[in-house]
């Protein structure tokens, strides 16, 4: 075993494999690669081939054009895997796991790199339903015993104006923290057209955000980040979540099954309340923010702290502060290089990702969900099989012509959500 060593044979190099080849896994790859330590990115992997030669481009361009040595890239042809299992032969040959393929997959490729003794950098959120999380955590669990680092991409948690703000609020500046109000509000993301030949499985797998055993929905794959913020400054995870959501902009066959939008009032065993809302509509206010209320002030925004009267006792706006996804790896590899075990962000963004899956619960039945019955849930949303020819568990509803039309989504007071 590894325990918090770094290197596999002794050698000053960090060897890094890439699990998942989008723009956020091309983009951790050159932080890696950007960091004051020895890096080298050795082996790669993605289920699309031209997406994992795309990001070997991206790679290597940017490396160019960021004067990182050339060297650092070092992904022969034969070291760059497509496939379902390409991850099984990217993690033999690495120190270092980055595992940012779709969330659906992440407790699959979590499992086996602590399984195999890897440090890992992981992107959020940490799986899209309830077995998944738990299986997370069963495996976040081993990686402490194996003294493993884990450092999950939730980056607030390494900005140092989220970082002042949340411990000043953690010494009772404000009080007790009574209510808060997070949101995601948006235009929404991209969308990907289905391709003429394309099996069923390969559309949801390009278009794997309107999907929910691959995304989770958009208030797991983005809103977590604000959701996390709450349980942060609560130092506490939700007991229950009532709200409601839908479909009313975004309804296109192409939109798969997830809503739009989610309003949710979450309760705290305090009896706080943290107030949610996540919205794709375009045209529409945009704000992605994170406000809370104390007996004794306020924190209406990231950076800034009021007294009751309205006295400012804290305002940073962030200038300057260093890049927090750069931060998140500089500060992963100095530990596996110096062989400390320092980070296991593993637990808490399990039961952040699980504070996004109760609201979704929530919003898709439209009943008061209860954190300990969520999590008991059974309700396992994987494919029974991972094959470019299988069927996902969703599939698009026939119409009277007997052609493919629109993904069946949840119809809140009577879809079953555990």
């Amino acid at each position: 075993m590894l325990s918090a060593k770094a290197h596999i044979d002794g050698a000053d190099t960090i060897k890094v494999g890439l699990i998942g080849c989008g723009g956020r896994g091309s983009g951790a790859a050159v932080q890696a690669l950007s960091t004051n330590q020895n890096v080298q990115l050795v082996a790669m992997a993605d289920a699309f081939q031209d997406r994992l030669e795309l990001s070997v481009k991206r790679i290597q361009n940017e490396v160019e054009n960021n004067d990182i040595e050339s060297s650092r890239f070092a992904v022969p042809k034969e070291h760059q895997f497509h496939g379902f299992d390409g991850y099984k032969k990217v993690i033999p040959l690495c120190d270092v796991v980055i595992i940012a393929t779709p969330p659906g997959f992440r407790p699959i490729h979590f499992d086996a790199a602590i399984k195999a003794d890897k440090h890992v950098f992981m992107e959020k959120p940490l799986a899209v339903d309830a077995p998944g999380v738990r299986k997370i955590l069963e495996t976040a669990k081993l990686a402490k015993q194996k003294k493993l680092n884990v450092v999950v991409g939730l980056q607030r948690h390494y900005q140092e104006r989220y970082t002042k703000w949340v411990d000043m609020l953690h010494e009772g500046v404000i009080g007790d923290i009574t209510t808060s109000h997070v949101y995601w509000n948006s235009g929404g993301v991209w969308v990907r057209e289905r391709k003429p030949g394309m099996t069923e499985m390969q559309y949801q797998m390009l278009n794997w955000y309107y999907f929910n055993w691959l995304c989770g929905d958009h208030i797991t794959e983005q809103h977590i980040h604000n959701l996390d913020v709450s349980n942060w400054v609560k130092k506490a995870y939700p007991i229950s979540a009532r709200g409601m959501g839908g479909r009313r902009m975004r309804t296109g066959k192409d939109h798969g099954e997830i809503f739009d939008h989610h309003f949710i009032e979450y309760q705290y065993a305090d009896g706080s309340r943290m107030m949610s809302q996540c919205r794709h509509w375009k045209g529409c206010e945009n704000k992605v923010t994170e406000e809370f209320q104390g007996t004794n002030g306020s924190a209406p925004a990231p950076g800034v702290i009021l007294t009751k009267s309205g006295h400012t006792i804290m305002e940073n706006k962030g200038k300057g502060d260093p890049n927090p996804y750069q931060v998140e790896h500089d500060m992963l590899f100095a530990a596996v290089a110096k062989g400390d075990y320092k980070y296991a962000d593993a637990e808490n963004g399990a039961k952040s990702t699980m504070t996004s899956i109760l609201g979704r619960m929530a919003t898709y039945s439209g009943q008061l969900v209860n954190w300990d019955d969520a999590m008991a849930s059974t309700l396992d949303l994987s494919p029974d099989k991972y094959d470019w020819n299988a069927n996902p568990k969703v599939m698009p509803i026939k119409d009277g012509s007997g052609k493919d039309g629109y993904y069946p989504a949840c119809i809140p007071g009577t879809t079953q959500v555990m």
